[in-house]
């Protein structure tokens, strides 16, 4: 490895090793605005994530938001509550009983089921601009290698699920919050995917997930950008998947030392970075 690269992750692995870790901290998170999508179950949004969007609405919505939706375009489905009410009194032992039409008891509602409501993606929609789409990013370092490997890196808000993410099947990396960590957390997603030149796992794998944040900590470590503001973050994020398998976070960091080494290789060897990203990290870092 370049030796400014070894030095900065041993120096991270000796602070995890000792427990100088910092207390975690929130990090700034772009406006969530008032979109449909924002008040749905956790569930819903979920399935609208599985369904490759952030932005998801029926046709009648799309319209009053000045959209139609393109021809041949397909929905995918989230799930409605179906709330049913009933007559309820008492039934002389102290519970409650069904009654018959006409009687006098209490109204309540009941959860009957669900309903399948259809929707579409913002990306089979076409029209007025929305007003999220004016997210501006800052000039986050080595954005050039993400742009150079084809990968599209745009602001979205934020739906308090996530702070950012990688999506292979669209070779996007899409951020709700200006943190360089959480930015260098999905680039080194974006490295681990064609080191291991394949697909990367759908999900939340957790080698997967520890390679990309430890990646992200030595990445912030050597430009300078608070690394032990992030630190505290990091630690919690890499304990929460190592745990996942019995393993200590050190531990979980030595289990994919490969990996990380491998990415942050490919990422300062990346043609045209090696005499000027990687010498101005020397300066800061």
């Amino acid at each position: 490895m370049n030796e400014k690269v070894k030095l900065a992750l041993e120096s991270i692995l000796q602070r995890f090793e000792s427990g100088d870790i910092p207390e975690a901290i929130a990090y700034s998170t772009f406006p969530v605005y008032d979109i449909p999508s924002a008040r749905w179950s956790l569930l819903n949004r979920l399935l609208m994530f599985i369904a490759g969007t952030r932005d998801a609405r029926g046709i009648k919505q799309w319209n009053q938001a000045g959209r139609h939706v393109k021809k041949g375009a397909k929905a995918f489905t989230i799930l409605a509550p179906r709330i049913i009410k009933k007559v309820v009194g008492d039934n002389g032992n102290g519970e409650d009983k069904e009654l018959e039409e006409g009687d006098q008891g209490e109204t309540i509602k009941v959860l009957a089921g669900f309903l399948g409501i259809p929707v579409f993606r913002v990306e089979d929609t076409e029209g007025e601009p929305l007003v999220y789409e004016t997210i501006k990013l800052p000039e986050l370092p080595l954005m050039e290698v993400a742009q150079s490997w084809g990968v599209s890196v745009k602001g979205i808000p934020w739906d308090r699920l996530y702070y950012g993410f990688f999506r292979h099947d669209r070779n996007e990396i899409a951020l709700a919050t200006e943190e360089e960590t959480v930015f260098f957390h999905e680039l080194s997603h974006v490295a681990h995917q064609k080191v291991l030149d394949e697909k990367l796992r759908n999900g939340q794998d957790w080698k997967q997930e520890i390679v990309a944040e430890l990646s992200a900590v030595v990445l912030c470590h050597l430009f300078g950008k608070t690394p032990s503001r992030h630190l505290g973050n990091s630690y919690r994020y890499i304990s929460r998947y190592a745990g996942e398998t019995g393993l200590t976070p050190v531990q979980g960091c030595y289990q994919v030392m490969k990996d990380v080494e491998a990415v942050l290789n490919l990422i300062f060897n990346h043609v045209g970075l090696e005499k000027g990203s990687l010498e101005t990290a020397a300066k800061v870092g």
